[in-house]
């Protein structure tokens, strides 16, 4: 199959529901206000690409390149993040719902989150040294032998953090935060 090569092309307000997705390389593309909800995206690339208030809910990304991309405002429900192609992958959340979403085993060093909803995320084995999570909610989000050296979490909130079976040297907590961090030990903070 033949890829197309788009680059510079803004999307608006399309929904690839109805309007099938080109399979290709996508280069500094912009999505405005586009639905890719249960979409197939699978090798697809998109290069240093923005999405502002798209959904992306149960798409399918096996082996999508997703390499320095900008999510703003968008909803990301059920994303199988690990099933990207690994290579370069990079991205930034601002404003974004990215409840059950999977990180699984990924390496994404220095990835920013910031006000987003990350509740029930999979972070299990995922390095995120020096990753910043800005005011953002992890309800019930799963963090299993995950690297989070240097990262900051000191304006989020609701996490579950086991030291014990977690990497979190030089990470950085608010003094509101050591609950999540004491979870295990089902004892009372006042």
């Amino acid at each position: 199959m033949n890829k197309i090569y788009f680059d510079d092309k803004e999307f608006q307000k399309v929904d690839f529901n109805i309007e099938r997705i080109v399979f290709g390389d996508y280069n500094h593309c912009i999505f405005i206000d586009c639905d890719f909800s249960n979409t197939n995206l699978s090798d697809i690339n998109f290069e240093e690409c923005q999405f502002e208030n798209c959904d992306f809910s149960n798409v399918k990304i096996r082996n999508a390149a997703i390499q320095y991309a900008t999510f703003k405002n968008c909803k990301l429900l059920g994303v199988h993040f690990d099933e990207c192609n690994r290579f370069l992958l990079s991205f930034y959340f601002k404003n974004c719902q990215l409840n059950l979403a999977s990180f699984y085993q990924l390496k994404i060093k220095g990835t920013k989150f910031k006000d987003c909803i990350l509740q029930e995320v999979d972070f299990t084995e995922t390095d995120l040294t020096g990753s910043v999570f800005e005011n953002c909610d992890f309800s019930g989000s799963m963090f299993g032998n995950t690297i989070l050296d240097k990262a900051d979490f000191r304006s989020s909130f609701n996490f579950s953090i086991n030291p014990e079976t977690n990497r979190i040297k030089k990470a950085r907590f608010s003094i509101q935060g050591i609950a999540g961090l004491l979870d295990k030990y089902d004892i009372k903070i006042e």
